[in-house]
């Protein structure tokens, strides 16, 4: 299973970017897809999460800015990021939970190689 992210760039505060993230491989099902970011310096942050029927969960810092979609078909994960501040700076990782793939019953987690997001003042 491979997880190929994109859409990270350099952005002025205030502006948007989205972000995505496909999981390609013998997928049957993936439970929840998340996305985490990192900034120099501080620990993995977990940002949002959405599972199979739709729930989400974000991080208190990113409600009301941040949206996490994703297509169960083409096993794709979106974040769609409004009004963003400098402090949204980080390279932000994409994470599949729970994927079961057809020669394998147990589920495992699989990550993405990360895209930078920087957001100027």
């Amino acid at each position: 299973v491979q997880l190929v992210e994109s859409g990270g760039g350099l952005v002025q505060a205030g502006r948007s970017l989205t972000l995505s993230c496909a999981a390609s491989g013998t997928i049957v099902s993936i439970f929840e897809m998340r996305w985490y970011r990192q900034a120099p310096g501080e620990q993995r942050e977990l940002v949002a999460a959405i599972n199979k029927p739709g729930t989400t969960n974000y991080t208190p810092s990113v409600k009301g800015r941040f949206t996490i979609s994703r297509d169960n078909v083409k096993n794709t994960v979106y974040l769609q990021m409004n009004s963003l501040k400098p402090e949204d700076t980080a390279v932000y990782y994409c994470n599949a939970a729970g994927v079961i793939v057809s020669d394998s019953l147990r589920p495992r987690d699989y990550w993405g190689q990360g895209t930078q997001v920087t957001v100027s003042s």
